[in-house]
């Protein structure tokens, strides 16, 4: 695992997923790897109630009732939808389920205006067919296709940004489970891939993304939806940011405290931002980024890396305002005027009355808008 850049889960977690099936002795549908209750164990970590020999971790940090509806759906004939605002661990939910239900994780399709049906059904390796035709061993299946054929569980990235050409051709694959190669029909050969026992789909979307292809109606019945709010609890958001952190220093081996006092000024920082997203008249007086925890976690691991790699391997207030700044200022001179108002009017009265940390943070920050105005 060490020599690959981003380990699947079920290669990350593979040998505390080997341990909870060999003491799973719960009911399984179809050919699950694990019991709906070790599913959700393995997501959700374990608590001294559960009387198990070693502790599990979480993994995803959310409400329980949303995974344990996750996981229902799955047990079902119907595909389940998880939809959200950008960085609200759609997709890493997403992968979790999928890596302890089926051990496979990586059956994914990519959700964007260049998706074709040829995506998510099946397409053909050119000097195979020239050479012998049209055959099950000149097809190239799709991720759902293959998903199909193992009774495994297939992903759809950003459905909603895939056409409606591409999304009608879900629905049948939803509905009858199988999917016909009509190019094979000359040949002899099976012309009809059947899914087998186990299979389902979990698509993800954005919430922001409404209005670029919306779902039809036919293709909404087909799916159980999951709606995943952003975390507005501070101790919620702390505990995410704070695993991912320690998952990133691990992962390049850094040897760098991140004081507490700092991870609240980061936690402060964009609730007041967001905030004053909120009371916003338009458009123009809101940051382009979506504020998410997805992004906090992105600022603080730029401010990590930058501290170790060309600071004094300390992280500090200075250091993590620049970071923020340089995350979160896409439109120019818009964004950097929003962060100027913020700084000025909340950072400025903040670092007269309480100092420290506040008052290297409103430093470092007007450093970086002057640096990029």
């Amino acid at each position: 695992m060490s020599d690959l850049l981003r380990a699947p889960a079920e290669i990350k977690y593979a040998e505390e997923l080997d341990w909870l099936e060999s003491i799973d002795d719960n009911p399984k549908p179809f050919s699950w790897r694990l019991s709906p209750k070790m599913v959700r164990l393995f997501i959700l970590g374990s608590e001294p109630s559960d009387g198990l020999d070693r502790e599990i971790p979480r993994k995803w940090f959310g409400d329980r009732s949303f995974v344990e509806r996750a996981i229902v759906t799955l047990a079902s004939d119907r595909g389940l939808l998880l939809i959200g605002d950008p960085g609200t661990g759609k997709s890493w939910l997403a992968e979790l389920l999928a890596a302890a239900i089926c051990r496979n994780s990586t059956l994914v399709v990519q959700g964007t205006a260049g998706t074709t049906e040829d995506h998510i059904k099946y397409s053909w390796n050119v000097s195979m067919v020239i050479a012998k035709g049209q055959s099950r061993e000149s097809m190239i299946p799709s991720p759902i296709m293959t998903a199909m054929e193992t009774g495994a569980i297939g992903r759809f990235e950003e459905l909603t940004r895939a056409t409606s050409d591409v999304q009608d051709a879900l629905i049948s694959i939803l509905s009858e489970k199988y999917i016909s190669v009509p190019e094979l029909e000359s040949s002899g050969s099976d012309n009809i891939v059947f899914a087998k026992p186990g299979f389902s789909i979990i698509a993800t979307a954005n919430s922001r993304d409404r209005g670029v292809n919306d779902l039809s109606s036919a293709l909404k019945r087909r799916f159980n939806f999951v709606r995943i709010p952003v975390v507005t609890n501070k101790k919620s958001e702390a505990e995410i940011v704070r695993f991912r952190t320690e998952e990133l220093l691990r992962r390049h081996a850094i040897d760098l405290e991140v004081p507490p006092t700092l991870l609240d000024v980061l936690l402060q920082s964009f609730a007041d931002l967001r905030a004053s997203a909120a009371a916003a008249g338009s458009d123009d007086e809101k940051l382009e980024s979506a504020l998410s925890t997805a992004e906090q976690i992105g600022v603080l691991e730029d401010a990590v890396l930058h501290s170790n790699f060309f600071g004094e391997r300390t992280l500090t207030a200075r250091t993590l305002a620049a970071s923020l700044v340089g995350s979160l200022a896409r439109r120019e001179p818009e964004d950097l005027a929003i962060l100027n108002k913020y700084l000025h009017g909340v950072v400025e009265p903040r670092s007269k009355e309480e100092g420290g940390h506040w008052t290297e943070f409103l430093e470092g920050g007007r450093d970086a808008i002057a640096t990029l105005s």
